[in-house]
């Protein structure tokens, strides 16, 4: 394609976006007006980038249209109809598929590709926000969260992993390792051989589910570090398009500009701190958050063999038909502890959870009985 063309298909888009931005903006007011009116402004900016080229280039440039594209149009009206709330997540997907328009554009002006990214985490923003008058102030928000998080520890999360890693695995280890030992013992299979099946299920289990928890921990730490160091260098080589960035989505959170850049200066006067900042804010990264492979891979292998040595005890101490009752009594049992330590972390109720995780593994367990004593049934 001939660089005036470019020119001229990003100039068209440049001013529909403007012109959409603007009008969206008449159907709001406060700080939600004004980060829209201000990514107008960019793209009025980026317009202007691009008439300055097609003149340089001699080519004449087009008239501004001031009406709206069909789809536009139609966007506009359901914001009206409805509010500015029901189309924002279409314009931040629209804004996310044109991210890396000018990445390898060798004509665009230094910053507009950082802009086109800065949209789309401004529009997710406005979206996280209900409305203006919802919005507080960033500080007495942030304060407000952690006088709630020292009053209410249950809003406190785990950040390693490992809590989630023990109870989940705990689970699996149960329900597994019960309907292995079942599937065995209802195939009428000697004491040994179920003791020999449940303790193989045990360490099969537990060496997987500590693997897997290992490669899945290791492998979001890797990326997490991977998108630091990324933002560190965009940090180092470009500091003012990165306090642009801050400014923008504190607008976006409801600050008034000036507040936006005060603050987006203060963050940016310490590179650590602002790391910190853009990885939260822009990245959506908890720098705190990223966990130890080695402490969540001995959580699950630990808490697995919990789960799957209760089915296996009996058999330790018997065998036969009192074995198998005491298994089955052990096994129920702690499938409704599990359960109702589930619901209660995971504020679901812990006697629906524990009646949940009961009905679960009993049905596993059942099935396997079933299909064992049909499998011996058969080699008898």
């Amino acid at each position: 394609m001939k660089a005036t063309q470019r020119y001229l298909r990003y100039l068209d888009d440049e001013r529909k976006a403007s012109r959409m931005y603007r009008a969206l903006a008449q159907l709001t007011d406060g700080e939600r007006r004004e980060a829209l009116l201000e990514l107008a402004s960019i793209e009025d900016r980026h317009a202007a980038h691009w008439e300055e080229l097609l003149r340089a280039a001699g080519q004449p440039i087009p008239p501004i249209d001031d009406t709206l594209a069909p789809d536009d149009e139609e966007m506009l009206r359901r914001a009206r109809q409805f509010s500015l709330d029901a189309v924002l997540p279409e314009l931040e997907q629209a804004e996310r598929d044109a991210q890396g328009l000018y990445d390898d554009e060798p004509d665009a002006a230094p910053g507009m590709a950082d802009d086109e990214r800065i949209h789309e985490q401004v529009l997710g923003r406005l979206r996280a926000e209900s409305s203006p008058s919802d919005s507080t102030d960033t500080a007495s928000a942030t304060d407000t969260r952690e006088v709630l998080n020292s009053a209410e520890p249950w809003h406190r999360t785990d950040k390693s992993g490992s809590l989630r890693a023990a109870v989940f695995g705990a689970s699996d280890g149960l329900v597994s390792n019960t309907a292995l030992v079942m599937g065995f013992a209802g195939s009428g299979q000697e004491r040994g051989t179920v003791l020999l099946a449940g303790v193989a299920g045990l360490l099969a289990g537990a060496f997987s589910m500590a693997a897997g928890e290992y490669v899945s921990v290791a492998s979001q730490k890797d990326i997490f570090r991977r998108e630091l160091s990324m933002e560190a260098s965009e940090l180092k080589e470009k500091p003012l398009e990165e306090q642009r960035e801050l400014e923008l989505i504190y607008r976006a959170k409801g600050l008034d500009k000036e507040m936006a850049r005060k603050t987006a200066e203060r963050i940016m006067s310490d590179p650590n701190v602002a790391l910190d900042t853009l990885a939260r804010e822009e990245l959506g990264l908890d720098p705190d958050d990223l966990g130890s492979p080695l402490k969540v891979a001995g959580s699950s292998f630990v808490a697995f063999a919990v789960g799957a040595i209760v089915p296996v005890i009996p058999y330790l101490i018997t065998g036969g038909t009192t074995a198998l009752i005491i298994a089955v009594v052990l096994a129920s049992l702690a499938l409704l502890v599990v359960g109702g330590t589930v619901g209660r972390l995971s504020g679901l109720g812990v006697t629906r959870s524990a009646l949940r995780q009961f009905a679960v593994g009993a049905g596993a367990a059942a099935v396997t009985y079933i299909l064992g004593s049909l499998v011996g049934t058969g080699l008898g």
